[in-house]
């Protein structure tokens, strides 16, 4: 169908063409992405546009014509255009031409998390920031549902006079669709198209979210503010956004192509654009497979990003709970975590007639009405008790609950395939594993429990002749503890191409987050049906970016000086390691705690990030030097700072991060020394001392020196930091996420600026 369609397309204009010669020349027809030396146009041309054109006009004729797709003015200097091989084999040849890559796509990656994050409307950073009034957000999406209540502009000033973004016309979209909130809307799918047709049955060729994805970042990230927002009963509340009066702009890249996906071209498209409307920060919930930093489009359009000023967060992947699964890897990118709130979603369980209750997890999705119902238990034969595959007679079962144990062998996921089986009329399952289970999960009435509340059930129903149950859905439990916890598919460090910045930066919520949603696509199942919402609860690392994006908008709105490395800094130096229950952040996945590979410096705090005491500062300059001390050549660093005035002479890997990490090589003993510069953000002199907390059997550190001063506001202090792992004194362990904290703890004040130390071993 693909060929089929480019056939239809080019057919015209190649009509003298054999038919053979043409599908010769269609089959290595595809889209590159053209990086140039800006430094070698010839004196004739007077834009960069025109000498790309006259190059591009000037590849002989293959039996195809290249076709432009975007020229760039930010993110690289270079374009985009469809061509064949012959014509980039041309293109090599040329006075200018730096590099070529092909075509890559990348995949896409939450009323409740404000309050969880400590923001409160009369104290803190919310009336601090303005609410991040006068910030600009650009997400880039899956696009965005402009008529959602997230978007309205109630008590939104005008549009700021230094905005040039707009908005565009397309298939049900048109720029009515915009107002004070959502001020600009874009849609790029030049890229796409070569390898799928746009529809409206299939997604809008237009700024118009037919997934409901980008909606639902856009709202976290800066919706306003919306009274009776709920998921089918759940989470029943006033939704919000991390920075309500902060305004919007979509940038839609992402599309339907059997998943959804975005082209390379089209998102480095949407960056350039996002730069050059002047948008204040950028967040990416999406990621392209591991490539080096100058191959990526992110990191190469997130590079320009931050020398405009720009503040861009992206999503950490979904790869967990697995190590070196981490994208968005960039030390000039803030890479975002995903963790869970206090909040779950309950069923309450009665048996009988109310001699026994018990609380489970569910969130069914309809107000069932479950009395006195009755319920099957296999006791006696073991394969019956635990649901195993095949194992129920549906004429048992039939208008009846089922119980299943618990079993280490047999999950719930395998339990719930026997209830869709044998037509149960429901399910209780005794499980540890239902914590894994998401929303859309629920479409049929089921409720899960841990082992301990199944045991309660089991014990009523084997001393009971008629057992019956009744079920109350559509509860919400809020302050549950822990939390937070990292998510089992939250990405681990450490990045697999910069091993020696640690990796996620931070972690925020990304689990079961309600906010806006496409109010046309189907939300949650319940048998062959889809039921339709404006509001849903997704989990992934695409939830938690937009949180922190909101957050360093509230920042950037109470602090318009700082760099986008100081608000990375003053999140990861205040963040939280500790849970609501006053123990360390757990893994979800085992259970017991995590480390900074897992959280980075740990859950963001904003009120605390408002007033860090010091940050880490990083200027463009250092990240050059950083990527010279990665090998790479002065070509492939063009590549990503479209520069070539710059020096490799001070090159290092010790960037001035707020967070340290030892690569461990094959010896007994590894000793890393790394050397720091703090800058003091308030207004009064201060001294600090170094506080050293090292849990890890086996790792000691050294900090000298270990008081340093600050005359005033923007005063610098350096201070070098040696660390040593080893591994002899713990033979046991494979030294692999041991960790440590490093704090400058405010002498005579109340600032303490801490920093994650971990041990890694480079993939």
């Amino acid at each position: 169908m693909e060929g089929f369609i480019k056939l239809q397309f080019l057919l015209p204009l190649v009509l003298f063409i054999s038919m053979a010669v043409l599908s010769s020349a269609l089959e290595d027809y595809r889209t590159y992405i053209i990086h140039m030396d800006n430094s070698m146009m010839p004196a004739p041309f007077s834009t960069h546009h025109s000498w790309y054109m006259s190059t591009l006009a000037s590849l002989k004729d293959d039996g195809v014509s290249p076709t432009h797709l975007y020229t760039y003015t930010h993110v690289i200097n270079g374009f985009s255009a469809i061509l064949s091989k012959s014509h980039v084999a041309q293109l090599h040849k040329m006075p200018g031409h730096l590099a070529t890559f092909n075509e890559s796509f990348g995949h896409r990656h939450t009323t409740h998390t404000p309050k969880f994050l400590g923001l409160k409307k009369h104290v803190g950073l919310w009336p601090t920031s303005g609410f991040g009034d006068d910030m600009i957000i650009g997400i880039i999406d899956t696009g965005i549902w402009p008529e959602s209540r997230s978007f309205n502009d109630h008590d939104m000033a005008p549009v700021p006079s230094r905005w040039r973004g707009a908005c565009e016309t397309g298939v049900d979209f048109n720029s009515t669709n915009c107002n004070n909130k959502l001020i600009g809307a874009r849609s790029f799918s030049k890229g796409m198209k070569q390898q799928m047709n746009i529809s409206k049955t299939d997604d809008y060729d237009s700024p118009r979210d037919f997934m409901g994805h980008g909606t639902h970042t856009s709202s976290i990230a800066a919706g306003n503010r919306v009274p009776f927002a709920d998921y089918f009963g759940y989470a029943k509340g006033t939704a919000s956004g991390i920075a309500p009066k902060a305004r919007l702009a979509m940038y839609k890249v992402l599309f339907a192509n059997g998943s959804y996906d975005a082209a390379a071209s089209d998102t480095l498209a949407g960056m350039d654009q996002a730069i050059e409307d002047g948008v204040d920060l950028m967040s990416l919930s999406l990621g392209f497979i591991d490539t080096p930093f100058y191959e990526n489009p992110i990191a190469v359009g997130a590079f320009a990003a931050m020398e405009k000023g720009i503040f861009v967060a992206c999503s950490a992947g979904n790869g967990g709970p697995h190590a070196y699964t981490i994208l968005n890897g960039a030390p000039w990118i803030t890479a975002v975590g995903a963790g869970t709130v206090d909040r779950e979603f309950t069923a309450e369980v009665t048996l009988g007639e109310g001699t026994v209750h018990v609380s489970g997890k569910s969130v069914y999705p309809e107000n069932l009405l479950v009395s006195r119902v009755p319920i099957y238990f296999g006791h006696g034969n073991r394969s019956k008790e635990i649901c195993d595959a095949y194992s129920l007679d549906p004429k048992d079962v039939e208008g009846k609950y089922i119980f299943c144990d618990f079993s280490n062998e047999t999950s719930v996921f395998q339990q719930r395939f026997e209830m869709y089986r044998t037509g149960a009329a429901g399910a209780i399952y005794s499980s540890e594993s239902g914590q894994f289970l998401m929303p859309q999960d629920f479409d049929m009435p089921f409720v899960t429990m841990i082992p301990k509340f199944g045991d309660l059930v089991k014990d009523y129903l084997l001393r009971t002749d008629d057992p019956t149950v009744s079920i109350k859905f559509q509860g919400t439990q809020l302050g549950t503890k822990p939390a937070p916890q990292v998510a089992y598919f939250s990405s681990r460090g450490p990045d697999i191409r910069s091993p020696w910045i640690l990796k996620p930066d931070i972690l925020a919520p990304g689990v079961d987050v309600l906010a806006g949603w496409a109010p046309n696509r189907g939300s949650a199942e319940i048998g062959d049906d889809y039921l339709l919402t404006e509001y849903t609860l997704l989990s992934g690392t695409s939830m938690s970016s937009p949180h922190v994006v909101g957050i360093a908008a509230l920042l950037k709105a109470t602090h318009r000086d700082w760099s986008s490395a100081a608000i990375r800094s003053a999140m990861m130096t205040t963040a939280d390691i500790f849970d609501n229950s006053n123990g360390p952040i757990i893994d979800m996945t085992t259970g017991i705690a995590g480390t900074p590979l897992d959280y980075g410096a740990g859950h963001v705090n904003p009120n605390k990030a408002m007033d860090p005491g010091l940050v880490y500062d990083i200027k463009p300059e250092d990240y050059i030097s950083y990527l010279c001390a990665m090998n790479y050549t002065r070509d492939e660093i063009m590549l990503i700072t479209r520069r070539s005035d710059f020096s490799c002479e001070s090159s290092t890997l010790d960037l001035n991060y707020p967070s340290f990490i030892v690569i461990l090589n094959n010896t007994n003993t590894t000793s890393s020394t790394f050397k720091r510069v703090l800058t003091n953000t308030v207004d009064t002199s201060a001294s600090y001392r170094a506080v050293v907390n090292t849990p890890s059997r086996g790792m000691s550190v050294v900090v000298q020196p270990s008081t340093i001063s600050f005359s005033g506001k923007y005063s610098t202090a350096e201070f070098n930091m040696t660390v040593t792992i080893d591994i002899s004194l713990n033979p046991e362990s494979d030294y692999i996420g041991n960790y440590g904290y490093l704090s400058w703890n405010e002498i005579n004040g109340k600032h303490v600026v801490r920093s994650p130390i971990v041990s890694a071993i480079a993939a």
